[in-house]
């Protein structure tokens, strides 16, 4: 077994050897818990969820961490604005800690609906302020800090190093970046702790060597890596938009405090776009799982259009493909329910070539044209395609087990929808008939409209 990884690092595909044998030691930055969960950020997590999926695969023991960021994470990225719980709190008029674990629990229910597989451990950056302090003592005993009259701050120019993840120098990081840095001695540094405002209370605040303030964004990833997972350990995951900024400061956080690097392998799934530019709730083109659903689109549909690009492309979104997605994998649901149950004889030549595409960068694309191979492939009969398959499914995470060899069966109070949502059809009241469609949906079927009449699948 050799496994190949793209390693943003060193802009190679590296061979990944884990730091202690039989085990994987991983972290990827998880979501911000003020608002729900976006299809671009779900990308990321499919993509992350992959990779735990390969090394479960392989049998290692992996240490998951996905850190939930519940505090300290400015409208800017670049330590301006306000801190987006705090926009929470005066938009829904709760408190931010009732925000965070509103939208925490919601982030839950998305990964469960993709089949993502959970992380060992979700630490908030609210339980961990001791362990922000404390690297950022370790900082500033080492000469990486200054302080301004709105916080603590980290002082790039006293590291070498940094840059090392983007490949840009600090100078040359200097360009695009606002003129007015503030007090900040160059545009590259960061915040570490940020001072509370004198003139009100913020609820969000705690005591520090420094005053009451709060934990800047980067720290806690630093922080809680180097509690759960030991400084270094093997792979860091994330989405590009970290690369530059997030992932930079962290290496640096890591390194002006413990003298290492944080992670060996820095992994990167690229942006989802919509009609090739940028997907943000500014430009109306945000859309979450609750939307797709909305559209009669399931969840899994959305994993499948996922995996059909690699993660290092980039990705156009549009609900035509969407559909065209939905449409292969409820095909792929309804011909595997006719085949004869597995008989644990699989396919020597398909998981060879399967473990092959996995293992050299996650070529999942490659693996989903096998799927389609190996269906259509009448050397093979049906037992031994289902015993592969599902050897695929523990990558591919579509629970094919809850389809394979087991005919549809639709309940009479179902069934019962199904002809009143036609009735409505054909009486042109769309309101009544999508109302029915969500309470077939409610009972764990989706209702597809073709030209022969509806066809049911469940999920």
């Amino acid at each position: 077994m050799a496994i190949y990884l793209y390693n943003t690092l060193t802009r190679n595909r590296d061979l990944f050897e884990s730091i202690q044998e039989g085990k994987v030691h991983m972290y990827s930055c998880g979501p911000t818990v003020y608002w729900f969960a976006h299809v671009g950020n779900l990308r990321t997590y499919i993509f992350s969820d992959i990779l735990h999926r390969l090394f479960l695969y392989h049998g290692f023991d992996v240490v998951f961490v996905m850190n939930i960021t519940d505090v300290g994470h400015l409208t800017d990225d670049a330590d301006a604005g306000e801190d987006k719980m705090l926009l929470a709190m005066r938009r829904e008029g709760k408190t931010a800690y009732e925000i965070a674990q509103f939208y925490t629990n919601s982030f839950f229910e998305d990964l469960g609906r993709l089949h993502i597989l959970p992380a060992s451990i979700y630490p908030r950056a609210t339980d961990h302020i001791k362990e922000q302090v404390e690297m950022i003592r370790s900082l500033e005993q080492n000469g990486f800090t200054y302080r301004t009259s709105d916080g603590i701050y980290f002082d790039t120019s006293r590291l070498t190093s940094y840059g090392m993840l983007s490949r840009q120098r600090a100078e040359e990081k200097q360009t695009g970046i606002r003129v007015n840095i503030g007090e900040k001695r160059s545009g590259t540094d960061f915040a570490l702790w940020k001072f509370s405002p004198t003139d009100k209370q913020r609820e969000m605040e705690w005591d520090s060597p420094w005053g009451k303030g709060f934990p800047g964004w980067h720290i806690e990833c630093s922080a809680m890596s180097k509690k759960y997972l030991g400084i270094p350990f093997d792979i860091h995951t994330g989405g590009v938009d970290h690369i530059a900024v997030h992932h930079e400061n962290e290496i640096a956080q890591t390194q002006g405090a413990q003298g290492c690097l944080e992670a060996r392998f820095w992994m990167h799934a690229d942006f989802l776009q919509v009609d090739g530019g940028k997907m943000s709730k500014s430009l109306g083109n945000l859309y979450t799982l609750d939307d797709l659903e909305k559209k009669g689109i399931h969840p899994l549909a959305y994993r499948y259009f996922v995996l059909q690009a690699h993660y290092r492309s980039k990705l156009n979104f549009t609900f035509e493909g969407l559909q065209s997605a939905q449409n292969a994998l409820f095909h792929l649901f309804d011909l595997v329910r006719d085949w004869d149950p597995p008989n644990d004889e699989v396919s020597l030549s398909y998981k060879e070539r399967f473990e092959q595409a996995l293992d050299y960068d996650l070529n999942i694309p490659q693996i989903l044209a096998m799927v389609w191979e190996l269906v259509g492939d009448a050397s093979i009969n049906s037992s031994q395609k289902a015993s592969t398959l599902l050897l695929f499914d523990k990558v591919l995470g579509f629970h094919l087990i809850d389809y394979v060899a087991k005919p549809l069966v639709i309940p009479q109070d179902v069934q019962v929808l199904i002809n009143e949502r036609e009735q409505a059809r054909k009486m042109k009241d769309y309101h009544l008939a999508d109302a029915l469609r969500a309470e077939i949906q409610k009972k764990g079927f989706m209702l597809e409209d073709t030209e022969k009449g509806p066809k049911l699948h469940s999920f």
